[in-house]
């Protein structure tokens, strides 16, 4: 059945038991299960639909039901549609009590003020409400907590700074679901909460007002995948529902909610969310009213980034959102002021959009610079300190005065270099307190791991997601922490399921990689987690040259028996096996790798980025 894993003794894909990245190689559709009969219902129905030509209906079909797609799912996924997939607003559990609360608040003028996270999901969610109230005649206020001194979330003293401007009821987006101590306090000051969040949370859910969040135990919206700005955006549905019931769209009109899908998209990509059901549809829809430009913020980041069609109406892309928009939004929490990209979000002033935008892309080319730092102290501390090459399934690595808005990225690039999950930690010297972010890989729930952590007591605050995790901790519990951590996913993993494993959707030939085939796979569009982009086999080929840039990347061309030909690049390849294997090619290689348009000088074709390697067996 679809989304069962399969057996451990299945043979790996092309024979690869361990590439040169360390991985086990998958067939993506065996993973998933997939039938005879499921597939002959795809391809049937996707040859009815007419949505590709008839020579690719078979290719397609394997890439859509390795993606969970079935004959019932399929056009809703090929053509995903909020009218199709919008979910009712009241069965996310809490809603309508949100929802009340905040008319009620806008309707005798209180003073509201939204707290939001300082990353994009947060500026998005909290940009949505402030252009809906505003909309409404009410400015609200936001206050986005410092990542250096305040750190994540709602706090004590942040409540009482609230409170003491006046504050009467508080918002929080992309946040507030596990801060049960900040919240009674908040209840015991007198301080309204509603809380609108999508993290993993207790059973027991903070003392609010309403607790709006798809991931609280006993929610039945089914929409666990969302990011906040996906939550905020169906808040907003339901704001207009209950405004107009109320009579309030009499003096004015009811708000277009489409007008903002723009900002839902942008975090549910940027915030690394599965795209898959109704997600998919934000996400679809959302990018295409992100390709108008028409949020101020949005066009003049393009601008500074050095995009060339800025100002026309050229598609934007997950890339676009994901690794130019997104890291400049946040770098102003990172290593900048946290509020810039919910200011940004939020203006309908061009002038003011482009002063921001200016400050956070010099704020990203800092960040760059300090993440790169780090990224090399940690490289050497893993190494000094025994804890690389090691066999714990989760690495735990912490130093005095690592930056905490640089150490979720550190984590992530190290994640992939050593194949394993990574929880980086930047210690205080004077108070010593740690503050860590972690990232994981399939099969491994962080999240679960840190959260268990804090629930026995050893961390101080954690929680986050199966791919990602934040918490802190006194420095005089990191051996513990790193005795819990990896015996927690010792006992919860099997020791064959630690080893990560990459999955193929296709093996193709070289020939059959051109410009056209790369066309037909946009049907797939757009990528993320939970619909990634298909990932190209070639068996059996050989390097017939490479050549080294500047910054570590190698560019090279892979050729085959039959005279095919595919030029190709890889990332960050400088010190890696892989990188090595294509700089001092010997025998055949397997190759793992996804084409991208190649569209220099007009020419129209593609190039690989290469994923993984394996030498081919003679």
């Amino acid at each position: 059945m679809a989304g069962a894993v399969a057996p451990v003794d299945a043979a790996p894909f092309l024979g690869v038991h361990r590439s040169l990245s360390g991985r086990i190689w998958r067939e993506r559709i065996d993973r998933v299960g997939v039938t005879t009969e499921i597939l002959r219902d795809v391809t049937h129905r996707l040859g009815l639909l007419q949505a590709a030509p008839e020579e690719f209906v078979g290719p397609l079909a394997r890439f859509l039901a390795g993606r969970g797609v079935t004959g019932e799912t399929l056009e809703t996924f090929l053509f995903p549609t909020l009218k199709a997939l919008f979910p009712d607003p009241s069965c996310f559990m809490d809603m309508d009590k949100a929802v009340a609360a905040m008319l009620d608040a806008l309707e005798r003028r209180a003073n509201i003020w939204i707290f939001a996270d300082y990353d994009v999901d947060g500026a998005t969610s909290a940009a949505q409400l402030v252009r809906w109230f505003r909309h409404m005649g009410h400015d609200l206020k936001v206050y986005v907590p410092d990542r250096m001194t305040e750190g994540y979330g709602p706090s004590d003293a942040a409540f009482d700074n609230l409170k003491s401007q006046g504050a009467d009821l508080v918002i929080t987006v992309d946040c507030g679901a596990m801060a049960h101590r900040a919240l009674e306090h908040a209840a015991q000051i007198g301080l309204d909460v509603v809380v609108v969040d999508h993290h993993l949370m207790r059973e027991d859910p903070p003392r609010a007002l309403a607790v709006v969040n798809p991931n609280r135990p006993g929610c039945a919206s089914q929409q666990g995948n969302l990011a906040a700005a996906g939550v905020v955006f169906v808040l907003l549905a339901a704001l207009n529902r209950e405004a107009e019931k109320r009579g309030l769209f009499s003096e004015k009109q009811k708000p277009d909610l489409v007008q903002w899908l723009d900002l839902s998209a942008l975090g549910a990509i940027c915030d690394v969310t599965a795209l898959t059901g109704f997600n998919r549809a934000l996400a679809a829809q959302g990018l295409k009213v992100m390709s108008r430009r028409n949020n101020p913020g949005i066009r003049a980041l393009m601008e500074v980034a050095g995009d060339s069609a800025a100002g026309a109406a050229s598609l934007m892309s997950t890339f676009h959102s994901g690794f130019v928009i997104g890291p400049r939004i946040n770098a102003g929490g990172r290593v900048g002021r946290s509020d810039l990209g919910v200011r940004l979000l939020s203006t309908d002033d061009p002038d003011e959009a482009k002063a921001l935008a200016q400050e956070l892309d010099e704020l990203n080319r800092l960040r760059r610079d300090v993440e790169a730092q780090v990224l090399e102290e940690a490289v050497q501390t893993a190494e000094a300190q025994g804890l690389w090459p090691s066999d714990d399934p989760v690495l735990v690595i912490a130093r005095d005065d690592w930056h905490p808005g640089v150490i979720g990225i550190v984590a992530g690039r190290l994640r992939e270099r050593w194949r394993k999950p990574v929880i980086v930690i930047g210690i205080d010297p004077v108070t010593g307190l740690g503050k860590g972010s972690g990232r994981s890989q399939t099969g491994i729930n962080l999240g679960a791991a840190v959260g268990a952590a804090f629930e026995a007591g050893i961390v101080l605050s954690g929680g986050g997601h199966a791919m990602a995790a934040g918490l802190s901790v006194d420095k005089t519990r990191l051996p513990e922490l790193r005795r819990f951590i990896n015996d927690y996913v010792r006992q919860h993993v099997a020791e064959e399921d630690q080893v990560e494993t990459v999955e193929a959707d296709a093996l193709i030939s070289l020939r059959a990689a051109d410009r056209g085939f790369y066309d037909r796979l946009d049907l797939l569009a757009p990528y993320g987690q939970g619909n990634p982009e298909p990932l190209l086999a070639f068996a059996d080929v050989r390097v017939a040259y490479a050549s080294a840039l500047k910054g570590g990347h190698v560019r090279f061309e892979l050729v085959d028996n039959d005279g095919g030909k595919l030029k190709g690049i890889m990332w960050r390849a400088e010190g890696t096996l892989i990188g090595d294997a294509l700089l001092r090619p010997g025998g055949k290689v397997h190759v793992l790798g996804r084409l991208k348009a190649d569209d220099y000088m007009g020419r129209r074709g593609v190039q690989l980025e290469i994923e993984d390697m394996a030498l081919a067996q003679p």
